[in-house]
């Protein structure tokens, strides 16, 4: 059975913080197995990721690695972009909300890595075999509204890669690949909701994902070479439209 709470009592975080101490304090008692879903702007605040920015757009712009599709409205402008951890999005992860004036917040520099070390810290706490999910939100082509997804992980499978296995009926799985470490972050979203102060969920049933060896996100984030949508309609045409003018066509 699946059990799915957060960790009230988390105060608000500023750089230099000791996250696995703050979460360890509140986190309650804790069971071999249990996945911990943390929010990633409490651990780039931890990590100093908070930078000053009179312009935002100017910060994402520094934090783009490659324009995906951009889209005006009455509002401003809003980019799809890759950003500098292979992660595709709007506004390359920047983050103008429940900061100081004047600042805005970076996603950690390696998120993975920081899975890794609250992990290593918290198990050494509790002498508990744990996985820990890295969080953050994130639109979807073809639908509307946003979820949670894991940026980092460390000690959990990720990727539930079924492929050559066997379905009820006898069949062979050819590409059932369940993207759990999603999963694992949308369902922690539910009880951490956005505006309720609740940044860490602990979720309880999911053992069997735990994989000491298990790769971080980054085997989460599809390759150019198999990315079917690398570009934007826009984007795409008048890539389009020039090649065709540069070669006379």
């Amino acid at each position: 059975m699946l059990q799915v709470w957060a960790i009230a009592g988390i105060p608000e975080i500023v750089p230099g913080d000791d996250l696995a101490t703050i979460i360890g304090e509140r986190a309650g008692r804790l069971e071999d197995g249990d996945i911990l879903a943390v929010t990633s702007k409490i651990v780039s605040k931890a990590e100093g990721r908070v930078v000053h920015a009179a312009d935002r757009e100017q910060a994402i712009t520094d934090e783009t690695v490659r324009i995906v599709a951009t889209k005006r409205h009455p509002g401003g402008l809003t980019r799809i972009v890759e950003n500098r951890l292979g992660i595709v999005g709007a506004a390359a992860g920047v983050d103008a909300s429940n900061t100081p004036e004047g600042t805005v917040l970076l996603l950690p520099l390696d998120p993975d890595a920081s899975a890794a070390a609250l992990r290593a810290a918290l198990e050494r706490r509790f002498g508990l075999r744990l996985g820990v999910v890295i969080t953050d939100t994130l639109g979807r082509a073809w639908r509307e509204g946003q979820t949670d997804v894991a940026i980092g992980g460390s000690g959990v499978r990720l990727l539930d890669d079924l492929r050559g296995s066997l379905d009820a009926q006898g069949r062979r799985l050819d590409v059932t690949a369940p993207a759990v470490g999603d999963e694992i972050a949308s369902a922690a979203d539910l009880v951490k909701r956005k505006s309720a102060g609740l940044p860490v969920a602990v979720l309880r049933g999911l053992g069997h994902l735990l994989d000491d060896g298990a790769p971080g996100a980054r085997v989460l984030i599809r390759d150019s070479a198999n990315d079917m949508f690398r570009l934007g309609t826009d984007e795409a045409y008048g890539q389009g439209f020039e090649a065709g003018r540069v070669s006379g066509g």
